[in-house]
């Protein structure tokens, strides 16, 4: 059984995750026109402090949280902006927020160009080093939730594609028996999806299954710590390792990602 070390290489965590509003009936609504904010221009969320915003994605809400020093600071942090948004959205609307990370919209909510609009900013996958096709599904009315994993590190003592592909192994695998949103996955959350930035990584796999409960996010915050660590240890992965990865976080394979389990020694929990 492998024993993995305890955090060696210091590290900075943000992360933009999406979430969907439901009414009190449990429908899907549009975010559009209700929440305020872009891409280009996120709306700051002044009671918070400097570096959290929110702003509307396609149907959904984004938020950002400035980059966090620790694991208790990542956690807090997330809880008080989904917290903080929650209240708000439910004072003003009665809405509330969606745990659901991917799920087919009805017509009356898709009547605007911004609806329409399809696709995040283009991502790489790091086992091909190639840029990842902008995705299409059959059901053109499936809208998806990102958990986008933003880290910070030396780069000059790990390589990015190498961190993503160990996030893979430490964060994507155990996902497959933890994050019971796969239709996603028809969408965005393959293996290896990230974008390079001059911080470090930002790694797309994951959905926002893990933002909803303090002890999940405390699970992202310690195993892209393992993974950092464990790529500027130069930990070596197989051609099989890597090829098992990647089926089973594409095919949510769950014995394959069992097996990868078993030999790592990676840490699954609850939901």
């Amino acid at each position: 059984m492998i024993c993995w070390r305890k955090q060696k290489m210091k590290i900075k965590l943000g992360c933009d995750p999406e979430a969907f509003l439901i009414d009190v009936q449990g429908q899907l609504k549009s975010s559009i026109g209700l929440i305020g904010g872009s891409k280009e221009h996120p709306m700051p969320l002044e009671p918070l402090g400097e570096g959290y915003c929110v702003q509307e994605d396609n149907v959904a809400i984004e938020f950002n949280i400035p980059p966090a020093e620790g694991r208790s600071q990542f956690v807090g942090s997330i809880r008080k902006t989904l917290n903080f948004l929650m209240e708000g959205i439910n004072t003003e609307y009665g809405f509330t927020i969606s745990t659901s990370s991917a799920a087919s919209f009805p017509e009356t909510e898709l009547q605007t160009p911004q609806a329409r609009m399809f696709g995040c900013d283009p991502d790489y996958n790091a086992w091909t080093k190639e840029a990842n096709p902008k995705p299409k599904a059959a059901d053109a009315n499936l809208r998806s939730c990102g958990g986008h994993v933003h880290v910070g590190y030396d780069k000059m003592k790990a390589d990015p594609a190498k961190v993503i592909q160990l996030m893979d192994l430490f964060l994507g695998v155990p996902s497959v028996l933890m994050d019971t949103g796969e239709l996603r996955k028809e969408l965005y959350g393959k293996a290896g999806a990230y974008i390079d930035k001059s911080y470090g990584v930002e790694y797309r796999t994951l959905s926002n299954f893990w933002i909803f409960q303090d002890h999940l996010i405390e699970w992202v915050w310690d195993n892209t710590s393992k993974a950092v660590d464990a790529a500027e240890s130069l930990l070596t992965l197989s051609e099989e390792d890597g090829t098992d990865i990647i089926s089973a976080i594409n095919n949510n394979d769950k014995e394959i990602a069992m097996k990868l389990i078993k030999k790592f020694n990676l840490e699954v929990v609850h939901v």
